[in-house]
């Protein structure tokens, strides 16, 4: 059974970091690549950031760039994404997910919700004074 464990939220001031976790079970995280999306409050889930096998990056949107970072170790099955010098509009559930199988260890240029095959539940990330 594939699942995704989302861990590492909580509430954080404005300029402070978080580190989220997504530990993988059921499959071989090595095979794959991984991405975290995010989704506030009426709004549209996002992609954040995507991750290959070779360790090579997408960052999205224009906002999360510089500050956050993706990141994996294959043999513990996580995936990691380090959040630094959060804002208020980076408040949002965080969610863990895998591509689908016919991209395999390659991040879509352009990634979507619908280019994920699996899912975590989410971790909140409040950002707030």
């Amino acid at each position: 059974q594939f699942q995704l464990v989302e861990s590492g939220g909580g509430l954080v001031q404005p300029g402070g970091s978080l580190t989220l976790s997504c530990a993988a079970s059921g499959f071989t995280l090595d095979y794959y690549a991984m991405a975290w999306f995010r989704q506030a409050p009426g709004k549209e889930r996002e992609g954040v950031s995507c991750i290959n096998h070779s360790g090579s990056r997408i960052y999205s949107p224009d906002s999360v760039k510089g500050r956050f970072t993706i990141s994996r170790n294959n043999a513990k099955n996580t995936v990691y994404l380090q959040m630094n010098s959060l804002k208020p509009e980076d408040t949002a559930v965080y969610y863990c997910a895998r591509v689908i199988a016919a991209y395999g260890d390659r991040c879509p240029g352009d990634f979507h919700p619908s280019d994920m095959a699996y899912w975590g539940k989410g971790t909140l990330v409040t950002v707030s004074s």
